[in-house]
């Protein structure tokens, strides 16, 4: 096997060919992983959910980063970091248009909304008024692939 790192064009193309990823973030000094759907563009990554634990973690500390991985076959695979900081879109004058932007690329995917609406047990909240955009503005970006 060998292993080799990714230019950064090619950690884009990764970005933008997929819509799931791992979020990491932290607060008091407590690591915190969760899966996010997301949309590529502009260098960042745009996503959606309801107030939770994510949301409160990010709000206290911004810097974040993401996985996202593309398996190929055994022992094959390539995968990108993207180190970042998370913005909040809220639904008022200023942010209109990069929450309109933000939902105009997640849109585009069947169902985009149900990673970050549904909750264990409850019901969907499609009509709920605390939707939060967010974006994570990229920073850095590494990758690496691996091939026998």
């Amino acid at each position: 096997m060998w292993i080799r790192t990714l230019s950064t064009n090619e950690c884009t193309e990764l970005l933008a060919g997929h819509h799931v990823a791992r979020l990491a973030c932290a607060r008091n000094g407590r690591p915190y992983v969760v899966p996010i759907y997301y949309a590529y563009a502009e260098n960042a990554l745009y996503a959606f959910s309801i107030p939770g634990k994510k949301i409160d973690w990010m709000r206290a500390n911004p810097l974040v980063s993401v996985l996202v991985e593309s398996p190929l076959q055994r022992r094959q695979w390539k995968s990108v970091i993207a180190d970042g900081r998370y913005e909040e879109l809220p639904e008022r004058i200023g942010h209109k248009r990069q929450r309109d932007h933000a939902w105009s690329l997640l849109n585009k995917h069947t169902d985009w909304w149900e990673p970050g609406a549904l909750k264990p047990a409850t019901p969907p909240l499609a009509d709920d008024a605390r939707h939060i955009f967010f974006r994570i503005v990229i920073e850095e970006l590494s990758g690496r692939e691996a091939k026998e």
